[in-house]
């Protein structure tokens, strides 16, 4: 999708919600045949585990990652790192499509300059949740994030900077993507429980790639 930088008004597929955050409505659509192989090419590599939270906990999301860097969770902490704890072997590198939807994901948010360095690959299945959580492991907080919804529907938690600030409950479906920084960069946000269904492409799943610049 090309945005009309002279636009009085946003397009229908721009939604926003809040200073610096938008949704963008089927912005993946065209590029789902490439994401999904990329998708399937990185976990052959890099399979996905329910990683451990520093609490003990076992995450309800398996969770892979491909670029220069991976996000891993362990008794240790939440941290990046540059080889698969699993595998032993650095991560994969990051299928062009994926950078390329997320640098233009980030540059039709008004976000001209992001360049990735890490994707994170979440695979929900039903009852799979994560929790309103700030993503503070990165070194730069000037980048965007950017998620891209694949699959299944679901439910986006957005907050505000404070853990109990009002949250907004935003359905998501196949083919969206939602991107923030600037102002909301740090905005506690998180998924709701996934529901059960079927989806012709991914079946009972919904993958979210999440990309950021980490290092």
């Amino acid at each position: 999708m090309t945005p009309d930088l002279f636009a009085d008004t946003p397009p229908d597929w721009r939604e926003a919600l809040a200073p610096g955050a938008v949704v963008l409505r089927g912005y993946a659509l065209d590029a789902v045949p490439e994401l999904l192989a990329a998708i399937a090419d990185v976990q052959r590599q890099a399979p996905p585990q329910h990683m451990e939270t520093p609490g003990g906990r076992t995450m309800s999301v398996a969770t892979s990652s491909c670029g220069a860097l991976g996000w891993v969770t362990d008794r240790s902490g939440y941290r990046y790192s540059g080889v698969d704890p699993y595998t032993g072997l650095p991560w994969p590198p990051m299928p062009a499509a994926i950078r390329e939807m997320g640098c233009a994901a980030a540059l039709d948010a008004g976000y001209p300059d992001f360049i990735p360095d890490t994707c994170l690959i979440n695979r929900y299945q039903p009852g799979a949740r994560m929790g309103l959580h700030q993503d503070r492991n990165e070194r730069d907080f000037t980048a965007p994030i950017v998620s891209i919804s694949l699959g299944l529907p679901t439910a986006f938690l957005f907050g505000g900077a404070q853990r109990g600030d009002r949250t907004q409950r935003i359905p998501l479906a196949h083919g969206d993507v939602v991107v923030w920084g600037g102002p909301s960069r740090l905005f506690f946000h998180g998924v709701a429980p996934l529901k059960p269904g079927q989806h012709p492409l991914t079946g009972e799943a919904r993958y979210n790639l999440t990309l950021r610049r980490a290092g």
